[in-house]
């Protein structure tokens, strides 16, 4: 028997698997799927691990699963080990186990199109009371009754609630649920309730009960959509007094003589009022007051307003006109005002229509107007109305102006010879119109199909050649446009700031793919300095049918921003370069960056735990890695920079393994699988975004902050995926619901309390990135430092069976020979394989180890494989 597993560490030695196979492997193993050494029920307190075992005989290689409640269980480390070729035992185990982990599990597999389970085991997981509902915050009338609620459930049951009037305990212990009554309150008192059962007690939140009052008078009243008998008012209501305001009082009075004309209640909100039936022309006086359900705020100060006086009563009488030479003359009598609300007579308007659909409009003092610019041919409509500041009266009637009127005149007698310039000016046009067509004509014949061929003179009696050809043509190739950033369609502002970082194509090639998404790719590529020497470097290219200049424009933008980045943990700018391409198309921008040897922090972190060879990361090392992001963002915070797609698959790390902030822009269409598209908006990286992100569309440097706490979390858990196991639509409703990503294993408390503070619902709350680094400094300075000989930053365990002292450890990702980094075997072709929940060990390495004699490095056996070992006796319990 061997054991095989994709972890990549040394086996267990021949003399424990012997032991482990006489233990799992009954003399008539059942060929079903069953659990094994699990009672039917099982009770644990919080915090506790759970173990479960489940085998299967008479197949190679199962795929066996488990399940919580019907839905396959997605936490906790599952295994597979092989006993023999055809028995196979899979493994579950959490190690800390929540009110949540509680329900019935078992396994089930696929055999033959036919579904298999096993025995199921009902877990329940005890802990200190959990609090169904607390007590609320209150405002009562002072004296006046009132009820608190508290329920709170286990296991295990019974649950007691004890309630507690600020540090006072009121009455005695009561089951769970209670009602607290309480007579009444002079002031405001903090109420909270303890609920206790045998694993120990937890305590509400505290609920505030505030005195309600009168309410405060109303303020910013303003006066607006006055006419003559009506006005709106609108007014900010004052403090509640912590009750409901339930409605409004508007007083109004006239002066001279300030006597109440109007008093109206609105029921509010809105906190507006349309006050009817006002006298025009008049002066007026308010003010507001709001009551709640113990009574009336005092009066708001008085508020003056005027209502607007009416528009002319009467329209303009005897409307005439009068034709002269030059026009139309209109008279009609004078309006006097009936009375003093119509106020002081402004200009007359006249309204002028034809037949044709012309409209106009004059505006005349007195009672005349002369006309002109209308067409006599046609019927003229005209009216008449006086006007004044608050409007125009009524129209006068219609005055039609007949065409006919000019029907019977005669013009003046046509004189014998006054068709003659028409005649002459025919004739000119035709004698020219025939000559330019003989000049064409004849320059004509001298050209051939692709330009002038011969000259009209001739040379010592022969043709003179001199071709000009009238167009070229290519017939191998179609033309190419030039690369030039004009022939992009992008806008002048960005063109200005890359004119000076833009780099012909000639001076780089480009080489081997790195990486390739929906919208784009990355090559590694060679560029020629001004010495003549080459340097590697990483390119960045939109794809080949991505034509549209919003998206070229985008691409660049950041490139543009990177120009003016200079901080040794932001990646930098190199330039800026065009790809021509033939058949009359576009050419592909191209953004020049520094070849980062190691790759995405993401990829890295991921091969550290699930590569080919994995190797230990120290604390230090990670802590390290945190530090340089925070030293980059500060200081794009510090130029007022907004990154919004912070995540460690946007970090890239240098030879030197320190880690820069980058991909400011195509880093979103490249790792498509982390974004979540909102309806027509445009793909977002949900998990690393802030509250008020998903809510509001909102980003600031205070929402950067909430994403470097995420990428802090998928430092310390060595890539894994955040929020596993919740779908990205269900993110903002799990967040507002106050949860928050868990502590993950072996973190220290200091590092996960920055990480929560910078996940805090007020954005004012986070901490700015200038306290991070220095927080993390701190904590990185109270590590025990390592020195370059001794930090086992990387370690290639196929390596490590050849110990050699003093040696440098070799990085699996290096372009050593032998480090699969040509064949894409590294950290970048490690980078795109998802990450798997299960691991599979099946027969195989573990026959090679044993036959080693030379000892093998320290290596953390596997928790599961620990946990199965302890629980078949072949291994001590530990105490950690």
């Amino acid at each position: 028997m061997a054991l095989r597993r994709s972890m990549g560490r040394p086996g267990l030695p021949p003399l424990l698997l012997a032991g482990l196979a006489s233990l799992l492997l009954p003399e008539s193993a059942a060929a079903g799927l069953k659990l094994m050494g699990a009672p039917a029920k099982m009770t644990l307190s919080q915090g506790q691990s759970m173990t479960l075992n489940c085998s299967k005989e008479g197949l190679e290689e199962p795929d066996i699963h488990w399940m919580k409640d019907g839905a396959m269980v997605r936490t906790g480390s599952q295994v597979y080990i092989a006993i023999s070729e055809q028995y196979w035992i899979c493994f579950l185990s959490l190690k800390s186990v929540e009110r949540s982990d509680a329900g019935q599990y078992w396994c089930q597999m696929e055999d033959g199109g036919k579904t298999e389970i096993s025995q199921s085991v009902w877990l329940t997981v005890e802990g200190v009371p959990f609090f169904t509902v607390e007590p609320k915050d209150l405002a009562v009338p002072p004296n006046a009754p009132f009820q608190l609620s508290c329920e709170a459930v286990g296991p295990p049951e019974p649950v007691t609630i004890f309630w507690w009037r600020g540090r006072t305990k009121v009455g005695g212990p009561a089951p769970s649920p209670s009602v607290l009554n309480v007579t009444g309150v002079t002031q405001s008192t903090m109420f909270s309730c303890e609920a206790r059962n045998r694993k120990g007690l937890a305590i509400s939140r505290p609920a505030t009960v505030r005195l309600q009052a009168l309410p405060a008078a109303p303020f910013n009243i303003t006066v607006t959509k006055l006419s003559s008998s009506n006005a709106s008012v609108a007014w900010l209501p004052g403090a509640d007094g912590q009750a409901v305001l339930q409605s409004c009082t508007v007083q109004v009075t006239q002066t001279p003589g300030d006597w109440e004309v109007l008093a109206v209640v609105v029921p509010v909100p809105p906190f507006t009022c349309l006050l009817r039936d006002l006298t025009p022309a008049t002066n007026y006086s308010l003010r507001v007051r709001c009551a709640n359900a113990l009574g009336p705020s005092p009066y708001a100060d008085w508020v003056p307003f005027q209502t607007k006086g009416l528009a002319p009563a009467r329209a303009p009488k005897n409307l005439h006109a009068i034709r002269t030479d030059s026009g139309l003359i209109l008279e009609w009598e004078e309006v006097i005002p009936e009375g003093l609300w119509e106020g002081p007579l402004g200009p007359y308007k006249v309204a002028l229509f034809q037949d044709n659909g012309t409209q106009d409009e004059l505006t005349v003092e007195g009672t005349r107007a002369n006309v002109t610019g209308w067409d006599p041919q046609k019927d003229l409509i005209v009216r008449v109305c006086a006007s004044n500041a608050v409007g125009c009266g009524p129209w006068s009637q219609p005055l039609v102006v007949s065409s006919h009127d000019h029907a019977g005149q005669q013009g003046p007698p046509h004189s014998p010879t006054s068709w003659v310039p028409v005649v002459l000016g025919v004739l000119t046009a035709l004698v020219t119109a025939a000559a330019l067509a003989l000049i064409l004509l004849r320059k004509r014949r001298k050209e051939t199909r692709f330009g002038q061929a011969f000259d009209s003179v001739m040379a010592r009696g022969e043709p003179a050649v001199h071709f000009r050809a009238a167009r070229s043509f290519n017939r191998e190739r179609p033309e190419r446009i030039e690369a030039t950033l004009d022939s992009l369609g992008i806008s002048d502002e960005l063109k200005d700031k890359l004119e000076d970082v833009l780099i012909p194509e000639q001076q780089f090639t480009l080489g081997r793919m790195l990486g390739k998404g929906e919208f784009g790719s990355v090559r590694e590529a060679q560029l020629k300095q001004e010495d003549g020497s080459f340097v590697k470097v990483a390119v960045k290219m939109l794809k080949a049918d991505i034509i549209a200049s919003s998206d070229i424009e985008e691409f660049l933008r950041e490139a543009a921003c990177m120009k003016e980045f200079d901080h040794p943990h932001v990646a930098k700018l190199v330039g800026v370069s065009l790809r021509s391409r033939a058949k009359g198309r576009l050419p592909i921008p191209m953004v020049i960056l520094p070849f980062m040897k190691h790759g995405d922090l993401h990829a890295f972190l991921l091969a550290s735990r699930i590569g080919e060879n994995p190797f230990n990361l120290p604390l230090q090392t990670l802590i390290r890695f945190m530090v340089d992001i925070a030293c980059g963002m500060e200081y794009l915070s510090s130029r007022n920079f907004i990154h919004r797609d912070l995540a460690a698959r946007n970090c890239m790390l240098a030879e030197d393994m320190t880690v820069c902030v980058a991909d400011f822009g195509l880093s979103r269409k490249i790792y498509s699988g982390d974004y979540y598209r909102q309806g027509c908006a445009s793909k977002l990286p949900v998990k690393w975004l802030a509250l008020e992100s998903l809510a509001d569309n909102l980003y600031t440097v205070h929402s950067d902050v909430w994403a470097f706490g995420v990428t802090m979390w998928e430092i310390m858990t060595r890539g894994q995926t955040p929020y596993a196991g919740i779908e990205n639509a269900e993110i903002y409703n799990y967040l507002i619901g106050g949860n928050r990503l868990k502590q993950p294993p072996e973190c220290m408390e200091d590092v996960y309390d920055l990480m929560y503070q910078c996940w805090s619902a007020d954005p004012k709350q986070r901490p700015s990135f200038t306290c991070l680094r220095m927080e993390l400094e701190t904590i990185l300075g109270h590590l025990s430092v390592l020195s370059s000989s001794q930090d086992p930053l990387y370690i290639n365990i196929e390596k490590a069976k050849q110990p050699a002292e003093g040696s440098d450890l070799e990085l699996p990702c290096s372009d050593q020979p032998g480090s699969g980094a040509g064949d894409g075997s590294g950290v970048g072709a490690v980078g795109g394989i998802p990450s798997d929940y299960r691991y599979i060990l099946s027969p195989g390495d573990l026959t090679e180890s044993s036959g080693q004699t030379e000892q093998q490095p320290e290596s953390p056996v596997n928790e599961a494989q620990r946990l199965l070992f302890v629980q078949q006796g072949l291994l001590p319990h530990s105490s950690c």
